[in-house]
């Protein structure tokens, strides 16, 4: 049994499993190593090509290593007029990392992303799929220091 195992094959009779199995794997690892798209290719019966496909298609899914809290900031237009860009200047100043990157110790990833659904209380930032409503610079250290 390989160290994925747990995390696919209760899923691999399930239509749509694939993504299951990489919500799963990402949940562990923060990211969908080489290894493990490979495995669940041959679980799901699909080929690796495919697999791939699946885990780079997604924007909540990553292939490359990160950081296990991943932040993600909504920059939608209402974000933006709320002050979303002083909220995202907020987060590069307390992390040390730009967007993209993940913070030296891997505790967080920074990432942009589209409408969050929460549009009555902007600006939203989300940690591993937590929104944070209403958030302004000064929230950022106490909000970071639930995941440290």
């Amino acid at each position: 049994m390989t160290k994925y195992a747990n995390l696919i094959n209760d899923l691999k009779e399930k239509k749509g499993g694939i993504i299951e199995a990489f919500h799963a794997i990402e949940k562990e690892y923060s990211y969908l190593p080489e290894d493990a798209i490979v495995e669940a290719a041959k679980t799901f019966n699909v080929s690796t090509a495919e697999a791939y496909g699946v885990a780079t298609f997604y924007s909540m899914f990553s292939v490359k290593p990160r950081g296990k809290n991943v932040i993600r900031l909504c920059e939608s237009a209402p974000c933006h007029i709320a002050g979303a860009d002083e909220v995202f200047d907020a987060l590069k100043r307390e992390l040390g990392i730009d967007v993209g990157e993940s913070t030296e110790d891997g505790l967080f990833a920074l990432e942009l992303t589209e409408c969050v659904g929460q549009c009555q209380a902007t600006p939203v930032i989300t940690i591993n799929g937590k929104a944070y409503l209403d958030v302004n610079p000064a929230k950022i250290p106490e909000i970071l220091a639930e995941y440290k």
